[in-house]
């Protein structure tokens, strides 16, 4: 068993890919190949399922991963302590983000991250809710940041920003009809309304949110059901019909009156967004950094660090 092996297996696990895996590795995708078959025919075990679209851990794939990804940061240690000082040394953290945060609160905290930590580099896998929970307890990913709480014994869900879901329309003369004369949300029964994939951690908390409305998923009329945020704006400004969103994804649209906005209630409607780290794994120094810089820049306390 060798370290190349080792970082060949990782580097496929973290991308689910052997060729991006050559690809990061600066070496052939055969060489890739021969390192993992190798490497399976001394340990006796599969270490990965392979299917058409991806590679995924096997079960003994998913045990070896931890102790390997050990290793290669006890390599790393060792090699820096001769190379270079500590405070210089280069780490990196891969972090799973559902959308919403993905798209507008990650490139802030990134932003904030590296004027106090520039030796750190990052690896962002955009997902949803869903997916952040399987690449946490997978290991593709180091920490996550979810739109919602997903019931898993495995991960810890640690609230960090207040987001406010709104209910959105095209700007035409009928919805501004209904925003002048109605008073609840009832009206929205009748419209054509999108939803996004079942993932989604905006699906589950808009759900959530109508129900404290009294109304429920089942009197609404779906018309439609994407996967990607933007595909969601756009068919609403389009008349396809009506959605709920995070203002973060829309503001811009509001702002440029493309879109209207009905709130919740007089409250507004508001889900937390999470930070995801895995239950029975120590989190790197990287990480708690991170963590660090996120309570700091929304002024809250994690207790976890």
């Amino acid at each position: 068993m060798t370290l190349k092996q080792l970082e060949a297996f990782v580097k496929i696990a973290n991308n689910r890919s052997f060729t991006l895996a050559a690809k990061e590795l600066f070496i052939t995708q055969p060489t890739v190949s021969a390192y993992i078959n190798n490497l399976e025919e001394e340990l006796g075990v599969r270490l990965f399922d392979r299917t058409t679209k991806e590679v995924q851990l096997s079960d003994e794939g998913d045990r070896i991963y931890l102790y390997a990804k050990e290793i290669l940061e006890l390599a790393d240690k060792i090699q820096n302590s001769f190379s270079m000082d500590e405070d210089n040394k280069v780490r990196q953290v891969v972090i799973s983000t559902s959308s919403i945060p993905g798209q507008f609160l990650v490139p802030e905290i990134l932003s904030a991250f590296k004027k106090k930590f520039p030796d750190v580099d990052f690896r962002v896998r955009e997902t949803d809710s869903a997916g952040v929970v399987e690449d946490i307890t997978n290991h593709m990913a180091d920490i996550g940041i979810a739109g919602t709480e997903i019931n898993s014994n495995k991960c810890n869900f640690i609230p960090f920003y207040d987001d406010e879901l709104i209910l959105v329309t095209e700007n035409s003369e009928k919805y501004r009809k209904i925003k002048e004369r109605e008073t609840n949300l009832n009206w929205i029964k009748n419209e054509d309304f999108i939803m996004r994939e079942s993932g989604s951690g905006t699906r589950k908390e808009a759900i959530k949110l109508l129900e404290s409305q009294g109304i429920s998923q089942d009197e609404l009329k779906v018309s439609a059901t994407f996967g990607k945020t933007v595909t969601v704006i756009n068919s609403v400004i389009n008349g396809l019909g009506i959605a709920m969103m995070s203002r973060l994804a829309v503001s811009g649209e509001l702002e440029r009156g493309e879109l209207l906005e009905f709130k919740i209630s007089k409250e507004g409607g508001y889900r937390k967004l999470y930070l995801v780290t895995e239950k029975k794994n120590r989190l790197s120094d990287g990480c708690r950094d991170l963590m660090g810089v996120i309570a700091k820049l929304y002024k809250i306390s994690i207790k976890e660090i």
